[in-house]
């Protein structure tokens, strides 16, 4: 086996973990709010897909997720799948998470040489700008869409996931922090 094929099969390991973890985090029972967006772990698993996937890969393992999402098994909290889920007031969001995975991953392979505090803080950041704003941005505009809001409206109904999301931006941190000193040899300058 040569190495190029060994760190592609290591490749496609990791990315299907990391569908396999979105999918893990459905388990968790959702919390309902009334405009149709659920309060869900999924966002988590988000996080850390980016930042310790990398951009490429961690877009690939939240694309493999959806595409099993849109293939109807129900893998989103509740249950849910399906391509309904898609057009429903929480579809901005999953959009949003094609492209939070991989702006959390970029903005962690920036940061890649960090150490102690400060990788706890380049976790951080990286979840917080690819996990909340990239992926906020999609949902506001979706729910303003599927839900008749308008911007301001649906802007101000996501403010009820800030504090949970901050919450997930601290432990997506720590847990970067441990995978790095438990796994010294995991690199997060990958593409």
């Amino acid at each position: 086996m040569t190495t190029q094929s060994l760190t592609s099969s290591r490749s496609l390991s990791y990315i299907a973990l990391f569908a396999a973890l979105l999918a893990a985090f459905g388990l968790i029972p959702k919390i309902d709010l009334p405009f149709g967006v659920p309060i869900t772990l999924q966002t988590l698993g988000v996080m850390l897909a980016g930042c310790l996937l990398g951009p490429r890969r961690g877009f690939y393992a939240v694309a493999l997720f959806m595409l099993a999402v849109a293939l109807g098994l129900p893998l989103l909290a509740g249950g849910r799948g399906g391509l309904g889920v898609f057009v429903a007031p929480s579809s901005g969001f999953l959009i949003g998470w094609l492209f939070g995975a991989p702006v959390s991953g970029w903005l962690m392979r920036r940061m890649a040489g960090a150490r102690g505090n400060a990788l706890l803080a380049a976790a951080f950041v990286s979840a917080l700008v690819g996990g909340i704003l990239v992926v906020y941005l999609f949902g506001i505009v979706g729910l303003s869409l599927a839900a008749h809001l308008t911007l301001a409206q649906a802007g101000l109904a996501v403010l009820a996931f800030v504090p949970g999301d901050l919450i997930k931006c601290g432990v997506c941190a720590v847990l970067v922090q441990t995978v790095m000193r438990g796994m010294p040899g995991w690199r997060l300058d990958r593409d």
